[in-house]
C-alpha cells in the first residue's frame, strides 16, 4: 500500500470509531438536549465522510475488476 491509501484507511476507521463513540453517547439517557444536537451534527459530518470513503473504495475496485476482465 501507499503511504497515501495507508493514511486515508486509517482516516476512515479513525472516523468509523468516532462515529461509534457518537452513537453510544446519544444512545445514553444523560445527554442534555444541546449535546445531544452537537453529537447528531457531528455523527452526520462523520456518516457522510465515511459513505464517501466506501463508494470511492467501491469504484476503485469496480475500475480494477474492469481492467482485469479486458
Amino acid at each position: 500500500m501507499t503511504k497515501k491509501t495507508d493514511k486515508e484507511r486509517f482516516e476512515f476507521e479513525q472516523a468509523l470509531g468516532r462515529l461509534s463513540e457518537v452513537l453510544k453517547e446519544l444512545e445514553s439517557d444523560d445527554v442534555p438536549l444541546d449535546k445531544a444536537i452537537e453529537l447528531y451534527e457531528e455523527g452526520m459530518k462523520l456518516s457522510r465522510q465515511c459513505s464517501k470513503k466506501l463508494e470511492e473504495a467501491e469504484l476503485r475496485i469496480e475500475q480494477v475488476t474492469r481492467k482485469e476482465n479486458q
